[in-house]
């Protein structure tokens, strides 16, 4: 990763931990030239609850928007039916734009609160 991505990754990682004191599952984006990946992850245990990308979603093109707005969908529902429904949300130093933000409304619409 460049290294500039890194500082905002990190950056906006610690802002989170600030404002998560009530330890809400962390939704993270990662997002590639070619896919877009989302987990729920308990920072508490350390553990990985459920995962969603555009490779699963079996997206025609997995990096555009209808992809991303698939893997929120799917994050979502995963969530739903592991009795999560509030989130913190960590787009992991990406801009809220496009993919990203698709993903996000996606979620949201989908049951997920953040």
């Amino acid at each position: 990763m460049a290294n500039a991505l890194l500082k905002r990754k990190f950056r906006v990682r610690s802002a989170l931990r600030k404002r998560n004191r009530s330890g809400r599952v962390r939704l993270s984006v990662f997002r590639s030239n070619q896919h877009i990946y989302a987990q729920l992850i308990d920072d508490e245990k350390g553990i990985t609850i459920a995962s969603a990308s555009s490779k699963v979603a079996k997206a025609k093109c997995g990096s555009n928007v209808e992809a991303a707005k698939n893997v929120g969908a799917l994050i979502a529902k995963a969530g739903k039916a592991k009795k999560i429904t509030e989130v913190v949300f960590d787009r992991g130093g990406y801009l809220y734009h496009g993919r990203v933000k698709a993903l996000a409304e996606a979620a949201r619409e989908n049951g997920l609160k953040f």
